[in-house]
Formats: structure tokens, sequence, C-alpha cells
């Protein structure tokens, strides 16, 4: 079993919704993580059919926007209890799918621990692989926060 899978989640067609797509694939290019340790993976949309592969992870850190009521940019870091807690008012899209998939995973006999670092969008329904200006000059603090995390979780 391998200590973290680094998991990106959103829809790069659509601006800021794909803030954690692009996050895992710049991360997954850098030299610094063992691959013996970590593992990213492009989770697009993310389904529910994703729950099999939490099986073989002791950890999961989620990148994704997260509508937090921030102003564009606000980064954001979640545990699964902080989720379950918002249950009413879904941080993201992806949340529900997310919680189902560890309920899943654990009733398959491993249910990895979840953290999610998110970035509030400006726009998620404009048709663009760009992020948006105010995502994109904060950016690179939302990847220094998951490189942070990532850190954390393999020490």
């Amino acid at each position: 079993m391998k200590r973290l899978l680094v998991l990106g989640v959103g829809n790069l067609l659509l601006t800021d919704e794909g803030a954690g797509v692009h996050a895992v694939q710049d991360l997954s290019q850098e030299d610094e993580w063992n691959p013996d340790q970590v593992d990213f993976l492009d989770g697009a949309t993310f389904t529910q059919d994703i729950f099999y592969v939490f099986q073989e992870y002791e950890r999961v850190l989620v990148l994704d926007c997260v509508k937090g009521g921030g102003e564009p940019g606000t980064i954001y870091r979640f545990t699964e209890a902080n989720l379950r807690e918002n249950y009413e008012q879904r941080l993201s899209l992806h949340d529900i799918d997310l919680l189902d998939s560890l309920r899943m995973a654990e009733l398959l006999g491993n249910k990895p621990q979840l953290l999610v670092i998110g970035i509030e969008p400006l726009t998620i329904s404009d048709w663009s692989m760009e992020l948006s200006e105010p995502v994109k000059a904060k950016y690179p603090k939302y990847l220094e926060a998951a490189r942070r995390e990532i850190r954390a979780l393999l020490a």
C-alpha cells in the first residue's frame, strides 16, 4: 500500500473548475516526489467509480476548486470531518461523490485519511482552459500549499 494519492478533480474546459487538475499535472512533473510513496492522478470530474483506487492508499489529498464564499484565489484546507459538517452547503460539486467514494472504499476494507486543498474560483461556467486572472495570480500559493501538505503527509 502506498502512502499517498494526490487526486486532482475538475473540468479543464471550464476555467477555474480545472484548478485541481492543473495543479496535479504540475505537481506530478516535479522531481521532489518519490514514486514509491506518492501517486498523482487526474480524476477529471470525479465520479463514484474511482472508489476502488482508494484501496491502495493510506491517505488521499484532493486538489479542487472550492466555493467557500471567499475572494477568488482564497485557499482552503478541509478534512473529511469538515466536509461532513457542511452537509447542507457543499463546498464543491465533487464533495458528494468524494464522501460516497470514501464510504464505498471503507466497505471494501480500506478507508484512507482524506484532506482537501481548494481554491476559490472566480468562474466555473466560462469555456476556457486558462484560469481566471485572480485565480492565476494565487495559483503559485495554491501549489505551495499542496506541496506543504504532501510533505507533511509523507513525513
